[in-house]
């Protein structure tokens, strides 16, 4: 994928079988072990595997912060990629404001390794500059680190 001009882009080797690594991000109970850089959490997962199905999560803040997130699938290809977005509740009901469309994919590396690609995609310069200064890089590279532990234990 060609990047483009308003998306953040985390592109790694995890040291994880992809097969993992794409549980990790499908079951509701394992995506909630990593997907927040700690001492955040997230809590109440949903994840309806298909076009239009709910990718919902609440996260949780140490200062007892809840954001509540809620969107679709766009795209599911199995073992291969993730597509969604905050642009649209389930049932294509459009969101008050959305704020990007996150593409995820995952490619053997071999030695049991994997090129883990997530890109955030935004709407405007402004809210690209706005998911950068708030640690977009720091927090996504921890939570692949968490995601690369938690998959390797699987």
């Amino acid at each position: 994928m060609k990047d483009l001009p308003n998306e953040l882009v985390l592109d790694r080797v995890l040291d994880a079988p992809r097969a993992a690594l794409w549980r990790c991000w499908t079951e509701p109970a394992l995506l909630e072990r990593w997907f927040c850089p700690k001492p955040w959490y997230v809590t109440h997962a949903v994840l309806d595997l298909r076009p239009g199905g709910a990718f919902s999560t609440t996260m949780h803040g140490p200062d007892g912060e809840e954001f509540p997130n809620t969107g679709v699938f766009l795209e599911v290809v199995l073992g291969e990629r993730l597509v969604f977005t905050d642009a649209f509740a389930p049932g294509w009901s459009p969101s008050g404001k959305p704020f990007m469309t996150a593409h995820v994919s995952f490619e053997d590396a071999g030695a049991s390794r994997t090129r883990y690609v997530a890109r955030a995609l935004h709407w405007t310069p402004e809210a690209r500059a706005e998911h950068e200064a708030m640690g977009f890089h720091s927090g996504w590279n921890a939570a692949a680190d968490q995601l690369e532990q938690l998959a390797k234990s699987l």
